[in-house]
Parts: structure tokens; sequence; C-alpha cells
């Protein structure tokens, strides 16, 4: 009698166990049949739920419109913003005087009744959009993930991080290197003194969010570059050949923004570049070496 009720006792241990495993992997497979249009909802809710944190950004950057304008967003036309004191402390020091860009004066207009209501809004969503960006991505993280296997999420570890923090370093390069040298170029060239400049706030607008958010996302390079590895499509050695053709074309890229022809100057903007190209090519070769050792583990 003993013998039987421990018999019956494991058979049903062992039906609990294989209904459990049937049960998982049923769920399982539920979860990875969803069709293209589940997809699409998920993808919905992650487009929404970020639009709503811009949205909020921008509720509070409107409620200090004016601060935002007269401080941040028309803080490089100013004389007294803190990077051409920098950037004139630094001339002084090493005897470059080009780089004083003190010597400039600068007013916009508005050539339409609407146009100033209509940036309102506009600056309000791009600085929304850029106190924003780390939980927008990590929306976009969120939909991307599943798709990974476990080893492809363990490499991803503080991907959010390193991404926010190369965007935040761009927008910041942008905003307080390339905008007064910007400024500072275009509002002083001049091809005949017969000609008044008169530029209006829409035109320095997207100047100055192509030199902050692009830049920003110019940054994202070395992410760029390691996807790109991991698929095949790029090598460390691919990007060592091209290095010297990077170099000229960010040396290109350098002269074209900066307006004066000191060396310093070219080199204040050539250096960072240069060093976000050779910080691509290590994490290239990091996650290449990584891809050979698997194959050889692989293999043995």
């Amino acid at each position: 009698m003993q013998l039987k009720l421990i018999t019956v006792a494991e058979t049903e241990s062992e039906r609990r166990s294989i209904f459990k495993r049937i049960r998982g992997k049923s769920t399982g497979e539920e979860k990875a049949e969803m069709t293209f249009i589940d997809h699409l909802e998920e993808l919905r809710w992650h487009v929404i739920r970020s639009l709503i944190a811009i949205a909020i950004g921008a509720i509070v950057v409107g409620f200090n419109i004016n601060y935002v304008v007269d401080r941040i967003f028309m803080g490089p036309i100013h004389k007294e913003f803190i990077s051409y004191k920098w950037l004139c402390q630094m001339g002084n020091w090493i005897h470059v005087p080009d780089l004083c860009m003190t010597n400039f004066s600068l007013r916009f207009q508005s050539n339409s009744f609407s146009e100033q209501f209509l940036m309102t809004f506009t600056i309000a969503f791009t600085v929304g959009f850029i106190v924003a960006f780390p939980y927008v991505f990590w929306e976009i993280w969120k939909f991307v993930r599943p798709a990974l296997s476990e080893k492809e999420k363990k490499g991803t570890t503080g991907v959010i991080a390193w991404i926010s923090i190369l965007f935040f370093l761009g927008v910041a390069f942008g905003y307080f290197i390339l905008t007064p040298f910007m400024v500072y170029f275009y509002s002083t060239y001049s091809i005949s003194p017969l000609i008044d400049l008169k530029p209006t706030i829409s035109d320095y607008f997207e100047n100055l969010v192509y030199l902050t958010v692009g830049i920003g996302l110019l940054f994202q390079l070395p992410v760029v570059v390691m996807l790109l590895t991991r698929v095949g499509i790029l090598t460390p050695q691919t990007l060592k050949k091209i290095r010297k053709f990077a170099f000229v074309v960010i040396l290109i890229l350098a002269a074209i923004i900066t307006p004066s022809t000191d060396p310093f100057s070219l080199a204040l903007v050539t250096i960072p570049l240069y060093t976000l190209y050779e910080f691509s090519i290590f994490m290239s070769m990091r996650i290449h070496r990584r891809q050979v050792k698997k194959e050889e583990e692989e293999w043995s």
C-alpha cells in the first residue's frame, strides 16, 4: 500500500513537471509568434510614451520660455557668453589674438506675425527632446532588446548610459564651441560694405539646431560602428585603412567650421572629432576580438 502511494505521488509530480514544461514552452511560443500587427501596436505605445516625455519637457520649457530664449537660446550671440571669455583668455595665454571674438554685433528680425509665436513651440519641443533623449532611447531599446540573445544582451550592458553621455557631450561641444565660431564668422563675414546683415530668427534657430542636436547625433558614431561590426559590415581593419582619408575629411570640416586661420582654432575642433573616430576603432576592435574568440570556441 505504501509502495503504491509513493508510485502515485511520483507519477503525479512527474505529470506536474511535464505540464509546467509544456505550459512554459507554449507560452514562449506564443510570445515568439507575435504578429506584425502586434509588433506595430507595441511600437506605437513606445512612440506614444516617448512623445509624452518630450511634451512634458516642452511644457516645462514653455512656462520658462523667456529665460530659455534670453539665457540659453540667445546665449552665444552675447559678447559676455562664457565661451568667448574662455577662448579670449586662452588666446591671450598662447598669444593668438584671433580667439578674442568680441568685435561683432548681431540682432535678429522677424518677417511674419506668427513667426515668434510658432518659434516658441519649436524651441520648447527641441529643448524637450534634448532633455528627454535618454528616456526616448530607453523606449526604443525596450522595443529592440527582446530580439537579442542572452549573450548579446550581456554585451550591451550600459548602452543607454553610454549613448546618453555621448549625445550630451555632442550637444555641449556644438553649443559651447562650434556655435560661437559660427556666430562670429557669419556676423563678421561680408563680401561688400553695401550689404547689411539682417538674419531672421528662424535662420539662427536652424543653424543652432544643426550644431547642437546634429553634433549630438554625430557623436553616436562609436555606437553605429559597434552595430555595423556586430553584423559584419565593418571591421577594425577597414576603419584603420581609411583612417588617413577620415582625418582629411575631419580636417576639412574643421576648417569650414572655424573662421580663423590659426592652428589652435583648427585643432580645437579637429581633435575631439578625430578622437571620436579613434574611439570608434577601439570599440570595433573589442567587438571583433570577441567574435573571433566565440568562433574559435565553437570550432574547438
